[in-house]
């Protein structure tokens, strides 16, 4: 095991899935590679709309991805006293499929990531990342659960 991606969503998952993966780094010798995905920019071409005609929506946007991006390098600085070589990447689309092309474009061979557990009817409406890297990874992957809060 040489990299592993640890996918975090800044929910009270994330304090478990960045133990258990420095943890394993330190154990195996492997590089951390924290990756966190905002959400796109709604399409506004369907309505025949263009992103000016709504600029707060554009505003909201980037206020997101800056502060995504603040949050992420705080918790880099946190894991970096263990794991001096840890990094950082923020990407912006859906969160199943940047995780599994980031997983692809890094070599990761290792994934950890944190589960929620909203229940039955929440995972059919809302999703879950989760389960779709349950079904899709092409590497192992280790889902930490979530802490009660």
């Amino acid at each position: 095991m040489k990299t592993i991606v640890v996918a975090v969503d800044f929910s009270n998952a994330t304090p478990g899935v960045l133990e258990m993966a420095g943890s394993l780094a330190k154990a195996f010798g492997a590089r951390l590679h924290l990756f966190h995905v905002v959400e796109p920019e709604p399409s506004y071409t369907a309505y025949g709309f263009t992103p000016d005609e709504f600029p707060a929506l554009h505003a909201y946007q980037e206020e997101a991805k800056r502060r995504a991006t603040v949050k992420l390098e705080e918790l880099l600085d946190k894991v970096h006293p263990g794991l001096p070589d840890a990094t950082c990447q923020i990407a912006e689309g859906s969160p199943l499929h940047s995780l599994l092309d980031y997983v692809k474009e890094s070599g990761a061979d290792f994934v950890v990531l944190g589960s929620h557990g909203h229940g039955v009817i929440a995972s059919l409406l809302l999703g879950s990342v989760a389960e779709g890297m349950v079904r899709k990874a092409t590497v192992p992957t280790l889902i930490v659960p979530a802490t009660p809060e």
